[in-house]
């Protein structure tokens, strides 16, 4: 399994992470083998959220962890934190929220929730949930200095960020932010799109992220990518869709050539970019996870790389 280096740290990581959101469709026992299928696998790292399954995910996990073969020390564990449930609005095993909420208090309350739903100790990571446009620095300072003090966070990140509100974030605290989660993938190009059409007036050329890619590489900030072989946000998957057939193709094409799956495929075209990505599976199917692992050991060239991204229905001026 090819490793990544997580923004800063010392740490070596994998780059295919295991997302647990889905965990809860899964019962413990079926939870368990899925965590000793990815570690087999080389995976190492993990990917939770405090809503995820409106915390049931996190219980089922810390269940699963003590009755799979694999052991807590050999993990990198990362959660988020800093949305307020709203029970009412869900979509599947994803509960969204009524606000968002970066202040101390909340911030220090979700970490405790998340160990003691995980029934872990400390996390290797915990990550700020999308932005709060009414977040206060000094409050996110408070929060990361005590739990770091704590021993219950390592390190910090966040999501779902552009350039200046990791700015503004981190001129009010002292840790280094290490990682920052992002939808990205052949079907979820809109953060490279930009750069390709600079200088024209054309629908891709409108920067709709702020040149997030080139400043997490300037600032060795890692990227997470989540739904990685998702079109739109919660549209459904590419892979074998059938609107999407020249893309289907292409894949299936250097698929064949490699000797693994268009699920490999689409991981490697993620991990072939420069900025040193981490990809973040949310299957809970084994086969598919270990089809979609397969992808960190493929080499894609540039040309095969930009020919998926044509076959996606880019163009370039």
């Amino acid at each position: 399994m090819k490793n990544v280096a997580l923004g800063n740290t010392s740490l070596q990581a994998s780059a295919v992470a295991l997302g647990i959101m889905r965990m809860v469709s899964l019962n413990v026992d079926d939870a368990a083998k899925v965590l000793d299928t990815v570690t087999d696998k080389g995976v190492n790292f993990i990917d939770s959220a405090d809503i995820y399954g409106g915390g049931k995910s996190e219980e089922i996990f810390g269940q699963a962890l003590k009755k799979s073969g694999v052991k807590r020390e050999d993990l990198i564990i990362q959660s988020k934190g800093g949305i307020v449930l709203d029970p009412k609005r869900s979509h599947g095993d994803l509960v969204f929220g009524q606000r968002y909420d970066f202040s101390k208090q909340h911030l220090i309350e979700a970490v405790d929730g998340i160990l003691k739903r995980m029934g872990i100790d400390y996390l290797d990571f915990f990550l700020l949930h999308r932005p709060d446009a009414l977040m206060e620095p000094d409050q996110i300072a408070a929060a990361f200095d005590e739990l770091q003090a704590e021993g219950k966070v390592r390190h910090f990140g966040l999501s779902n960020c552009n350039p200046m509100q990791v700015e503004l974030i981190q001129s009010g605290i002292s840790q280094k932010l290490m990682v920052n989660q992002l939808q990205f993938g052949v079907m979820h190009t809109g953060a490279i799109d930009f750069g390709l059409h600079v200088n024209m007036s054309d629908d891709r050329s409108i920067n709709h992220d702020g040149e997030i890619i080139e400043y997490s590489r300037l600032h060795n900030m890692t990227i997470q990518a989540w739904s990685p072989y998702q079109y739109g946000m919660f549209e459904g998957p590419f892979i074998d869709n059938p609107k999407f057939p020249e893309l289907n193709a292409k894949l299936q094409e250097l698929a064949d050539t490699k000797g693994v799956t268009k699920n490999a495929i689409a991981t490697a075209w993620i991990l072939r970019h420069p900025a040193n990505m981490q990809v973040i599976l949310g299957s809970m199917n084994q086969d598919h996870l270990k089809e979609s692992i397969a992808g960190a050991d493929v080499e894609l060239t540039k040309q095969e790389w930009y020919d998926l991204y044509f076959a996606a229905g880019n163009t370039l001026p």
